[in-house]
């Protein structure tokens, strides 16, 4: 594979103390104790035939445990987790480590202890600040809870920590999701995702949707959010990410520069160059958790991304950035020559979806707008 495309892993415990009524990702109410040491061994075993089957030897720049909720699983069986993984793959001197943490008094009391671990980044589900707003998004935690959450990180030694915000939510007015972000500030996170409420297909609110503001007091309301944020140093470099000075998530720049990850667990994805031009390839793996413990070969699905359709998965990507990209870095993640993308990249500029400036191509302000015609133009 190509040495010079950096390496993250993406690990997926699809477990949550309930189930969301937004919630769209692969996650499931856990019923009885979890099978966590069943689990840790299965994760293990995957990345093992992972490594086997792709001859993976680079070292991993990142790790990211998301879910569902991690923080379910106990500090003993992390700490066996991460271990198992750095006796198979080398670690990066800086490597990030992430955990997703939601703000129950059942997971903020083991911070402490996964900072001990070597976990050096914690992205805590917060949503919002106001208790009438968590209990329509189905959050099993308080406004209180959340902020005590915050506290003990910061005491537990996590200098580097994510809030997840929402806004456009049920019955909300245009200043609830501006206090929400007012007081998050004051806790000084160094990154804030803040995005939109969507009623996403296979979800109760899209069978059972609830009342959503309309569209302009969202958009009037994610204005006033986003000028707060930019005030307080939170420079956007995503289209829901908002960073301190160099303290972007290196792990979903990875996703997002088109770089590989592993993935294992219960539905997780992957995406490895084996080599360069017609040779990248997608994994997944087996989506519900009873059927991912047995690791059965024929659940290891893979999907080889065609010649044909790199150009697109590489712009889907590397327009969520604020900066965009450059032809050189598409050749060097894609092993293509730049003028597959030139038809459509004239087209978006002549219509002031993209500009082009510092050899970089990104989105105009209406390209922001408009970035699914953007990416129609590339399939």
């Amino acid at each position: 594979m190509p040495q010079s495309i950096p390496l993250s892993l993406y690990i997926h415990f699809p477990w949550c103390i309930q189930k969301c009524p937004y919630c769209d990702f692969n996650s499931h109410a856990a019923k009885g104790n979890l099978a966590e040491e069943q689990y840790i061994d299965a994760l293990l075993q995957d990345l093992a035939l992972d490594i086997k089957q792709f001859s993976e030897t680079r070292p991993l720049q990142s790790i990211f445990t998301g879910g569902g909720t991690p923080s379910l699983f106990s500090a003993e069986q992390i700490d066996r987790l991460l271990k198992g993984i750095k006796q198979q793959l080398v670690f990066a001197d800086d490597i990030e480590i992430t955990l997703e943490a939601n703000p129950g008094t059942f997971e903020s009391d083991k911070f402490s202890d996964y900072r001990k671990l070597g976990i050096n980044r914690l992205s805590i589900g917060i949503q919002s600040f106001q208790n009438e707003h968590l209990k329509r998004l189905g959050r099993v935690h308080s406004g209180e809870e959340a902020k005590a959450a915050i506290s003990i990180a910061k005491q537990a030694g996590f200098d580097n920590f994510n809030l997840d915000f929402m806004f456009g939510l049920p019955e909300s007015g245009q200043q609830d999701s501006y206090q929400d972000l007012q007081q998050a500030i004051a806790f000084n996170p160094t990154h804030i995702s803040f995005y939109q409420l969507t009623l996403e297909p296979n979800t109760y609110f899209h069978k059972y949707p609830p009342k959503l503001p309309d569209d302009e007091s969202i958009f009037t309301a994610q204005l006033a959010c986003q000028q707060l944020l930019a005030e307080h140093g939170y420079q956007q470099y995503e289209i829901s990410a908002y960073a301190q000075s160099n303290k972007q998530s290196r792990h979903n720049l990875n996703y997002w520069s088109f770089g590989d990850y592993l993935g294992i667990g219960a539905g997780a994805h992957g995406k490895i160059s084996l080599s360069l031009i017609d040779n990248i390839v997608r994994t997944s793996k087996a989506k519900q958790p009873e059927q991912y413990l047995k690791l059965l070969k024929s659940d290891r699905l893979i999907h080889t991304i065609l010649q044909d359709e790199i150009p697109l998965e590489f712009v889907m990507n590397s327009l969520r950035l604020k900066a965009g990209f450059t032809l050189e870095n598409f050749s060097q993640k894609t092993g293509l020559n730049p003028r597959a993308l030139q038809p459509a990249l004239q087209q978006c500029q002549q219509q002031g979806l993209l500009d082009f400036s510092d050899n970089h191509y990104r989105c105009s302000e209406k390209g922001w707008l408009f970035l699914d015609s953007i990416l129609e133009k590339f399939s």
